[in-house]
């Protein structure tokens, strides 16, 4: 039941995203941000946890996901650091992810040769 719990959630999470893209003029870049910083205010109001354990991964991998993360990066922080904290918190936690994109990103373009668009 946890598979198809998280496939009808996550399915849902990019339905959602896709009729943004279809039926307004947001750019792909919008929605995606879109999605994070709906992920950190689900995640602010403790919305994100109930939902993570019901979805699993259904709802930690789209981009909901990483607003959470950044999200609870900033609340740990805000505890242990107090105001400088909502600096540091989402930089401490988000630098894997970021890190990582980057490095497979780069070694994506080593092995692949881009193709230009002629449109």
């Amino acid at each position: 039941m946890e598979y198809i719990n998280a496939f009808w959630v996550g399915g849902l999470v990019c339905a959602l995203a896709q009729i943004l893209l279809d039926r307004t003029k947001m750019l792909p870049g919008r929605v995606m941000v879109f999605l994070v910083v709906t992920g950190a205010i689900v995640s602010f109001f403790g919305l994100f946890e109930p939902i993570a354990e019901y979805a699993g991964s259904g709802i930690t991998v789209p981009l909901l996901g990483y607003g959470h993360l950044l999200m609870s990066g900033v609340k740990e922080a805000i505890d242990e650091y107090g105001f400088i904290g909502l600096f540091k918190g989402g930089f401490t936690n988000g630098a894997v992810g970021c890190a990582a994109a980057l490095v497979f990103g780069y070694l994506a373009s080593l092995i692949f040769k881009p193709k230009t668009n002629k449109a």
